[in-house]
């Protein structure tokens, strides 16, 4: 549904409600957070959230006329109302409005490999661990409450469209893992864990990636029931926490093929 047929000024008032949204405690007010670039804005028009408005340009319009004339709320825009708007320094392509999602109650099977994230500060790293566990197949990620909020733009940019993918929930995961009980499988990367390369390894279990500077809360810890290692072969003192996760579950996904 279309609103605008020519290029159009945003209202200050739309710009001050679209930069309000950069800040949490003001997405939470209004439950709504901001999409922006092609293939964000592309992945969000095709999953179950529900979007409040959409600003394109006229390129992104000519380009996806179909999806965007299936009852969507635009306008068309000039990209430097894009950039105006939003967060990033050159958009020639969309900006989205959408409504947060609301998840169902969360189940996870023995059977599942789950990712459990502990206090997971940088939204870069929670962002791209998103994406990475959205090419593995995981489709559940739970997150400490102290971890970065997932709408964050920062967050939602770095996961590429995998958010509309992966359900991520946010939870006491001290108070979550012990009421688990028996059954469950529940790994924890630690420099002090076992050689993943030479551990018997199933693609099931639920593995608990630490703090970027602190590794895993010794509240959380007490649940592990393996710690694990990435053996290091050079002198770097440490991995990126996102690209370890990518590595240690790469090494899970992999067991399923012997």
């Amino acid at each position: 549904m279309i609103s605008n047929l020519y290029p159009a000024m945003l209202s200050k008032a739309v710009v001050k409600y679209i930069k309000s949204l950069q800040v949490k405690k003001y997405r939470n007010q209004h439950q709504a957070f901001v999409v922006e670039g092609a293939k964000s804005v592309l992945e969000l028009m095709q999953a179950d959230y529900q979007l409040e408005h959409l600003f394109v340009t006229d390129t992104f319009y000519s380009q996806h006329k179909h999806l965007l004339d299936n009852g969507f709320l635009f306008d068309i825009v000039k990209e430097e109302e894009l950039v105006r708007a939003g967060s990033y320094t050159t958009n020639n392509a969309a900006l989205a409005v959408a409504n947060m999602r609301r998840l169902p109650p969360l189940t996870v099977s023995p059977q599942e490999l789950v990712l459990a994230l502990d206090d997971i500060r940088d939204p870069g790293n929670l962002g791209t661990i998103i994406r990475i566990a959205d090419w593995y197949g995981i489709n559940k990620v739970i997150c400490s409450e102290a971890c970065a909020d997932l709408y964050n733009p920062k967050v939602i940019s770095a996961t590429m469209g995998s958010f509309t993918r992966v359900k991520v929930y946010f939870l006491n995961l001290d108070d979550w893992l012990q009421q688990l009980g028996d059954g469950f499988s529940i790994y924890g990367a630690s420099l002090d864990g076992h050689n993943i390369h030479i551990m018997q390894l199933r693609p099931q279990g639920i593995v608990v990636m630490g703090n970027e500077a602190n590794g895993i809360r010794p509240e959380v810890a007490q649940h592990v029931n393996q710690l694990l290692k990435i053996p290091a072969f050079g002198q770097a003192e440490s991995l990126n926490v996102a690209t370890a996760t990518a590595v240690i579950i790469d090494n899970f996904r992999r067991s399923d093929k012997k």
